[in-house]
């Protein structure tokens, strides 16, 4: 795939709480590569494409149940951004 291609499609790492009051959170990742997650999908950390953010999402704890999602998708539903 070509940069410019994966440039057009990043995307973004979250996760869900097993609380059904909880909100979606966004991976942020430390300059030192710890992940943080934060409510902000604008703030999360980036990632070329799906394959990426999938991957990065793979390498966190099973218990966490991170997936990867586009972040042009989850920027226009602004659903937690107050």
């Amino acid at each position: 795939m070509s940069g410019l291609a994966q440039a057009i499609h990043p995307a973004i790492v979250s996760r869900c709480d097993t609380n059904p009051h909880a909100h979606d959170r966004y991976l942020q990742l430390t300059t030192g590569g710890s992940p943080n997650w934060i409510d902000d999908p604008e703030a999360a950390t980036a990632f070329e494409s799906m394959r990426e953010a999938l991957r990065a999402a793979a390498r966190l704890p099973a218990a966490l149940r991170a997936y990867g999602v586009p972040r042009r998708a989850e920027l226009m539903l602004g659903r937690n951004l107050h």
